[in-house]
C-alpha cells in the first residue's frame, strides 16, 4: 500500500475516498457530492488528482483480494492511514466530506457506521459539536 506525507491531499483524500468504498460499492452520487461540496479544491487536488488516487487505491486493495473483499481492509491499515492526517482543520473538512458521501445515497451501510466511529474515535472528535456539522444517522 502507498504512504502519502503528512497532511497531503493524498493522504486526506485516501480516507474519503475510503468513505466512499466503505459499502462495497461506488455510485455516482457520491461522486456527484465530492463536486457540489467543492471537495477537490478543499482537499487540494483537482478532480483528475482524486480520480487518479481512487483508481490506484482501488489497485493497492485488491492486491491478493476479489473485489467483493477490498472494501475490507485491515483496521492496522486504517489507523495508519488516518494517522497520516493529525491537522485539525484538515480533519474536520476530512470528516464532513466522508459524512456527505455516506449519506449521498440516502443508506448508511454498517460498513460506513464502523468507518466513521473508528474515525471520530481515533481522532478524537465529537460529532456533536456545532464545528462538524456532521449529522449521519444509520439507516
Amino acid at each position: 500500500m502507498r504512504t502519502y506525507p503528512h497532511n497531503s491531499p493524498q493522504s486526506a483524500a485516501r480516507i474519503v475516498i475510503l468513505a466512499m468504498l466503505a459499502d462495497g460499492h461506488l455510485s455516482q452520487s457520491e461522486l456527484d457530492v465530492l463536486d457540489k461540496a467543492n471537495a477537490y479544491p478543499r482537499l487540494g487536488l483537482s478532480r483528475e488528482d482524486l480520480h487518479t488516487l481512487m483508481h490506484t487505491f482501488c489497485e493497492d486493495l485488491l492486491l491478493g483480494l476479489p473485489w467483493a473483499d477490498a472494501h475490507r481492509f485491515k483496521p492496522q491499515s486504517l489507523t495508519t492511514w488516518l494517522n497520516e492526517v493529525d491537522d485539525t482543520e484538515l480533519r474536520l473538512t476530512v470528516l464532513q466530506l466522508c459524512a456527505q458521501v455516506m449519506e449521498a445515497d440516502r443508506h448508511i451501510a454498517d460498513e460506513e457506521c464502523h468507518l466513521l466511529t473508528k474515525v471520530l474515535e481515533q481522532w478524537g472528535l465529537d460529532c456533536s459539536k456545532p464545528a462538524l456539522n456532521v449529522q449521519v444517522q444509520h439507516a
